[in-house]
């Protein structure tokens, strides 16, 4: 009913740049709020950053002041703009969208299929 489809992973040496988007489709729906978690092996998937439809936004303590999240409304898009990346931040990220769907007024938890970020020299 609703998609969530991860794109920018990938490879990149410390101190360096990836962005990470996710977009939602489907039905027609009102988005409560999406989000970005990551787990690396051997430990648990954590929070990395929120974004309610307010624009209020909650960081992890790890990934302040290095990564952005922010949203775009009318493309139901939110992005992950992660600066000096570190070793530490090698995980696969997961979207997530609190969802409520308008037709039937439910509210549901999406995941995105995940994306490899590997920060390595």
């Amino acid at each position: 009913q609703v998609q969530l489809v991860e794109s920018g992973g990938g490879l990149v040496q410390p101190g360096g740049s990836l962005r990470l988007s996710c977009a939602a489709s489907g039905r027609i729906f009102s988005i409560n709020s999406m989000g970005w978690y990551r787990q690396a092996p051997g430990k648990q998937r954590e929070l990395v950053a929120g974004i309610t439809s307010g624009g209020n936004t909650d960081y992890a303590d790890a990934v302040k002041g290095r990564f952005t999240i922010s949203k775009d409304n009318v493309k139901n898009e939110v992005l992950l703009q992660m600066n000096s990346l570190k070793p530490e931040d090698t995980a696969v990220y997961y979207c997530n969208a609190d969802v409520l769907d308008v037709i039937n007024h439910r509210s549901y938890d999406y995941w995105g299929q995940g994306t490899q970020v590997t920060v390595s020299s």
